[in-house]
């Protein structure tokens, strides 16, 4: 187990690598000059030149990224003469229109996008689970067709158009909700949640889905196994039989694909977030790049990238340690 740990670990780190290196190439490697966005709309040839210094612009490409990781694992010092920028590692770049660094400007939005992608992906855990349990347990039924139709409905279903309906029903029509304004949790638990119901709801029906789907068919291939007939020939009740047995293996995947659920909602979020007008860190991609504030653009798309690669990790470990079937070569 501690060298199958170590190997993933491993080839972690060199997909994070190489994620910053494919990352650093699309935006600075590019025709054209990166200086010139980043430094903003209202830019002059002053400004410009402290820019291109700032960033590194006139050293070597193999240097260029050598201090991008190098920022990211112990921080970095952007200087222009007299004027030094210091940013604390993790650094994910330096915005010059905000003059602030791109990871603070991250952790003051994680919260939001944290909040929204946990209780979305809790939600949707919920409700995928019961729906595939129950299709898979009335296989042939009235109840499985009916909740297969819902699932490829929810699935193929843009989270846009139900965040629309769901404001038109709930904030325009009946009025029995405000519309979403962010509260802290530490502040007002209780608005926290009603505040983020909808956004919840929202992502959280395209997510159950894939949760169902999952579910039936690990519920179905564990219901045909051998065990569960000799249970059920010995007289274990049908709820024992589930609960202990049928459950216990159809939660196996479901599991594991948590980790990477939560991470694509983190990533996904973006289109959510403007909908409703929270301020996490989907809103704050979409006004850096109305912006054209290249920095941030990258340490988004970099700190994305890294979630996806850490909780598709996080899900194979998980695997391995919960299904004794998974050999640890």
């Amino acid at each position: 187990m501690i060298w199958y740990l170590l190997r993933r670990l491993g080839a972690t780190v060199v997909v994070l690598l190489v994620l910053a290196a494919v990352v650093y190439a699309m935006f600075y490697l590019t025709p054209g000059n990166p200086a010139v966005l980043a430094c903003g709309k209202a830019c002059n040839a002053e400004r410009l030149a402290l820019t291109e210094h700032k960033l590194g612009l006139d050293e070597p490409v193999y240097v260029q990224y050598w201090h991008f990781v190098e920022g990211v694992v112990v921080g970095r010092d952007y200087s222009a003469g007299t004027d030094v920028s210091h940013c604390p590692a993790p650094c994910l770049g330096y915005s010059f229109q905000t003059d602030e660094p791109v990871t603070s400007m991250l952790m003051d939005r994680l919260p939001v996008s944290a909040s929204l992608a946990f209780g979305a992906a809790g939600l949707a855990l919920v409700l995928g689970v019961s729906a595939g349990l129950l299709s898979a347990l009335r296989r042939g039924r009235l109840t499985e067709r009916i909740l297969t139709g819902v699932t490829l409905l929810g699935y193929s279903t843009p989270v846009f158009l139900i965040g629309l309906v769901l404001l038109l029903i709930f904030c325009a029509y009946l009025r029995v909700l405000p519309f979403p304004a962010y509260v802290p949790l530490t502040d007002n638990p209780a608005l926290w949640a009603q505040n983020l119901l909808l956004p919840w709801v929202a992502l959280a029906l395209i997510q159950a889905a894939v949760f169902a789907r999952i579910t039936r068919v690990g519920a179905l291939e564990t219901l045909m196994e051998d065990h569960i007939r000799t249970f059920r020939a010995y007289g274990l009740r049908e709820r024992q039989v589930i609960r202990r047995h049928t459950l216990r293996g159809a939660l196996t995947p479901v599991v594991a694909l948590t980790a990477v659920e939560v991470a694509q909602i983190m990533t996904a979020a973006m289109l959510t977030e403007t909908m409703f007008g929270l301020p996490g860190i989907g809103k704050l991609i979409a006004e850096s790049v109305n912006n054209v504030d290249l920095p941030v653009v990258v340490g988004v798309t970099v700190l994305a990238g890294g979630l996806v690669v850490l909780a598709n990790t996080a899900a194979d470990l998980l695997h391995a340690a919960i299904d004794p079937r998974v050999k640890l070569t």
